[in-house]
């Protein structure tokens, strides 16, 4: 909406202000700025409100509102008064509107840091949220204006208001006066008040997917009159998927006379049903799709599956169609998946749901699936058919226009249906969000991704979200460091989900291995090594084992208190008369059933060579059954040398963890056994088990940012500094620091960067020397020397005056004149280990906080960790350990270990100031020196930037269209 002339001109009209959000009931909502064209819609949202709740609003019977009113409650400065609507259809549902005060409690303009809010829902509305998601975003649109604390009065008798208020997780004080409850709220965002608005946002969010995924009633629009076609075929895998709700086929074509079709309610439109319809399945061409979503949302449509074509994915013209559509769509408080989507599966009994274009709906699992390709989607279904696992639910989403894998990863964190989270991605629409879900719902059940278009550096056609330029490998680390577990292809994908649906979590990385093939056995043994694992030596049955052999041998594996997982690999074993069989494949699954079900609860995987029936036996064993128990304690991973994701073969025995479970428990009932054709497919599934389930015992004891760093960081100092740097009017594209400036901010942090000294010429080389004292290093900044001490860009260990002439002079004859050299002159630090330490912001991750060895280790091969911001003392320990070249930093080869305490203190000291001013929008600190004893910063590049917005950080809404 746009200002009208009667509105200040110095405050245009804040559309940054207007939001989408999801009530707690899963419904949508818009929440906009009130405007002088609101008149009307005040009116009749007014009158619509019971005498009750005006009563609760004015302190008195206020049956309608003067003209006067109206006036007041529709014309803001958007400074000093501001108001906020909650809108359905165009229809208010809920209002708020603060007034700035002063100390006395009347009108004011700034600098009053005051203002007294008050809120009105509509009865029909109240109880979804609606006025706890007002007070975010009036919250939020107070302090951009410089309001720092809200003032209410409520009746005593007004409870829910007070309880909105008091849930709120703001710093607040109440008092009792005049009849009335004081209530003052400090708008300062707290750790209590984030932790209540993320709360929310996961319950409404997964509650909006339980919405679309177990409806009491569907209808399918766009129903062909005749068999074929995508409506038609969605109401057929409706019906034989024998959906438990009601079922309606709707055609504005339909014959007049027409009253059923496949033995379902046939309708030309949704007006001509008579009771509620819960999701609507579109399946029309695009340019009737809006009177399709029009018709649903004037009916009370909750949600809709869009399979209908011809939007983003088609260009420009297409992408405004899809803007419009989820326009419209949310305008009625409606979510969608799509469009060009391939549908939704629920195989909870109770719902029996198959609104998708998948022939055959899946069995009953654990496993909860979501695609944003619809070819994707197909091979997955097949290919967990084929292997025998059940879903719990599916979702392909086509152009994820609106429901995402965000949405999804609300919905599986609390979902008890779903052991196990299967995710397809093309784009990460928020990654600080998908990271936040994802590392929350990994605490509690695993998550497997397949990034695709990883290196296009474009989103996939009808994607619009946020491009990140961070590379892939950098993907690849925040997503492990949230727990993901993060595959290549859809094959491991697979692989990964059913050992983890199936199976316990792994104590540790010690694998047993068993089997009627010595070959076989050994491909298994070296995959485990080539995977981090800790192979046992190969246990050969020979191939004369019988099924009751491998039962006994499986049962003592398991029973031993030093193996952590059994692989077990069989080929068709050789019967009395000598001759190869593929023998009973039922027979041999039964027995190792039987091993698993009787011992304690460890993983198990199957290898196998050709034998017939076994993989779909040990599939067949509880695809439907409830989870096999597993380890509800895990023990923390103690400290100790480096060691990669996986525990390495010097890993004390310990630090694999406890037991898969504790003494004395009964054993866990027969769970589903995976069956891999390859040893190399069984073996990285089980090695991401490990990973995740050694993630899982430290996640359970999160690390902590220590607290020497409030006492020696200077906080105010740095801000004011940052602020004088940056100037009134900063450069939207930012500035570099130079080499004093940037010394001195990272100096208040408690980070100190060895002095440089210009060496324009010999003397002033000499000169500088006698300052900082000998030896000295002779260093170029140009930047195409810069660091490059194998092009003679460096002079190290002069040791007096005649050395650093020389040096001076060798210098500007190889390498060119001093203008172009831009010489400087810096103290020699201690010998040790070259590093280099990186901060910078993403547009769409945030900060990350980077490290690797210096020179061609991280620059050639791309060893580099990387950690989202704030990290923790524990991220800072595992950021150092977790690259390749690690072991240097270690004592490798009888080398003397470096000071990495005092390494991990300079990561945290630098994620805290990154994290306290996101003006630094880049960091560079090479080469770090790190000796056996402390460290030395010899270089540090820093850049300054009006700081990009931090949307994670504000009130809850949807991405914007």
């Amino acid at each position: 909406m746009e200002p009208t002339p009667e509105q200040s001109p110095h405050h245009a009209y804040p559309d940054h202000w207007e939001a989408d959000v999801v009530l707690r009931d899963g419904g949508t909502a818009r929440i906009r700025p009130i405007t002088t064209d609101d008149a009307e819609r005040l009116v009749s949202f007014y009158e619509q409100v019971s005498d009750e709740s005006k009563y609760y609003r004015f302190f008195a019977p206020y049956p309608r509102l003067s003209d006067r009113d109206v006036h007041r409650f529709t014309h803001h400065d958007y400074v000093d008064r501001v108001g906020l609507a909650v809108t359905i259809g165009g229809e208010f549902i809920g209002t708020v509107r603060y007034d700035r005060i002063n100390d006395q409690g009347r009108p004011a303009s700034a600098p009053a840091d005051e203002a007294e809010v008050a809120f009105l829902v509509q009865d029909a509305h109240q109880g979804r949220g609606v006025a706890s998601a007002l007070l975010e975003h009036i919250a939020a649109v107070a302090r951009e204006r410089g309001i720092r604390r809200f003032a209410a009065e409520v009746l005593p008798a007004n409870n829910k208001m007070i309880k909105v208020f008091r849930d709120a997780g703001y710093t607040q004080q109440r008092s009792f006066e005049d009849g009335s409850v004081h209530l003052t709220l400090d708008l300062e965002p707290t750790e209590k008040s984030l932790a209540v608005q993320r709360g929310r946002e996961q319950r409404a969010e997964a509650r909006s997917v339980q919405r679309l995924l177990a409806p009491g009633s569907v209808a399918v629009i766009g129903t062909g009159r005749t068999p074929g076609g995508v409506g038609r075929t969605v109401l057929r895998n409706l019906l034989a998927a024998g959906f438990t709700g009601r079922t309606y086929a709707v055609n504005r074509a339909f014959d007049e006379g027409l009253t059923t079709l496949d033995g379902v309610p046939a309708h030309r439109s949704l007006g001509e049903i008579d009771e509620q319809v819960d999701l609507a399945v579109i399946a029309v061409p695009a340019h009737r799709v809006p009177e399709a979503v029009a018709d649903c949302g004037e009916h009370g449509v909750q949600g809709l599956v869009v399979l209908s074509a011809g939007y983003a994915e088609q260009g420009s013209a297409g992408r405004e169609l899809q803007r419009e559509l989820v326009r419209q769509a949310r305008s009625y408080g409606m979510r969608i998946i799509g469009p060009n989507a391939f549908g939704i599966i629920n195989t909870a009994e109770s719902v029996r749901l198959n609104a998708s274009l998948a022939p055959e709906s899946p069995a009953r699992g654990r496993i909860g699936l979501f695609t944003q390709s619809g070819a994707i989607g197909i091979a997955l279904l097949s290919g967990l058919h084929r292997r025998g696992a059940g879903l719990s639910s599916f979702i392909s989403a086509g152009n994820r226009a609106d429901v995402s894998g965000n949405d999804f990863l609300q919905y599986s964190f609390e979902d008890q249906d779903t052991d196990v989270a299967l995710l397809y991605l093309e784009s990460l629409g928020n990654p600080r969000k998908f990271t936040r879900l994802a590392r929350r719902t990994a605490a509690v059940k695993p998550v497997v991704v397949v990034k695709g278009a990883r290196h296009s550096g474009t989103n996939p056609p009808g994607h619009a979200v946020p491009v990140s330029r961070i590379p892939d490998a950098t993907v690849s680390a925040l997503m492990r460091q949230a727990g993901v577990i993060r595959v290549d292809t859809v094959t491991e994908m697979v692989d990964a989900g059913l050992l983890l649906a199936g199976q316990p979590l792994p104590a540790g990385p010690r694998v047993a291995i068993l089997g009627n093939s010595e070959s076989l056995g050994l491909l298994t043994y070296d995959a485990c090594l080539a995977e981090g694992l800790r192979p046992r030596p190969p246990v050969d049955l020979t191939t004369g084992a019988s099924p009751q052999d491998f039962r006994d041998a499986l049962a003592e594996a398991l029973a031993d208190g030093t193996c952590d997982a059994v692989i077990v690999t069989a080929i068709p074993w050789v019967g009395e008369n000598g001759e190869a069989e593929t023998g009973d494949g039922e027979v041999l699954a039964a027995a190792l059933r039987g091993a698993a079900a009787g011992g304690p609860a460890k993983p198990v995987a199957v290898v196998h060579v050709e034998i017939g029936g076994l993989a779909e036996a040990l599939a067949a064993a509880s695809s439907t059954a409830a989870p096999r128990t597993r380890p509800t304690t895990l023990a923390a991973q103690p400290s100790g040398p480096p060691a990669a994701s996986a525990p390495t073969e010097n890993a004390p025995p310990e630090a694999a963890g406890t037991a898969g479970a504790e003494a004395g428990e009964p054993p866990a009932p027969p769970g589903r056994i995976p069956a891999y054709p390859a040893a190399e497919r069984a073996v990285r599934a089980m090695a991401e088990a490990v990973k995740y389930a050694q993630w899982r015992r430290q996640a359970a004891t999160p690390g902590k940012v220590p607290e020497f760093l409030d006492e020696t960081t200077d906080e105010p100092g740095a801000a004011a500094l940052i602020d004088s740097l940056l100037g009134a009017t900063p450069d939207p594209r930012g500035r570099p620091l130079t080499h004093d400036e940037a010394r001195e901010l990272l100096g208040r942090y408690g980070i100190p960067v060895r002095p440089t000294l210009p060496a324009p010429d010999p003397d002033a080389a000499v000169a500088a020397a006698a300052r900082l004292g000998y030896p000295v290093a002779l260093k170029t900044t140009a930047p195409h020397l810069r660091h490059r001490a194998d092009l003679g860009g460096v002079r190290l260990d002069l040791a007096d005056e005649d050395a650093l002439r020389r040096a001076y002079g060798e210098f500007t004859e190889l390498l060119g004149k001093p203008a172009e050299l831009l010489p400087v002159v810096q103290s020699m630090a201690p010998r040790g280990v070259d590093t280099v330490v990186r901060a910078s912001i993403d547009a769409a991750a945030g900060a990350i906080l980077s490290f690797g060895l210096a020179g061609a280790p991280s620059e050639l091969l791309g060893d580099t960790a990387h950690r989202l911001v704030p990290a923790t003392d524990r991220d800072a320990a595992e950021l150092i350990r977790s690259i390749k070249a690690a072991p240097v930093l270690f004592g490798w080869r009888g080398s003397a270990p470096v000071d990495t305490p005092a390494l991990e203190e300079l990561l945290l000291r630098l994620s805290r100031l990154v994290d306290d001013h996101p003006e630094v929008v880049s960091v560079a600190l090479e080469p770090v020196v790190v000796a056996p004893h402390g460290l030395t910063v010899l270089g540090a590049s820093v850049r300054l930037a009006p700081p990009p917005p931090r949307g994670d950080l504000g009130p809850r809404r949807l991405p914007n269209y």
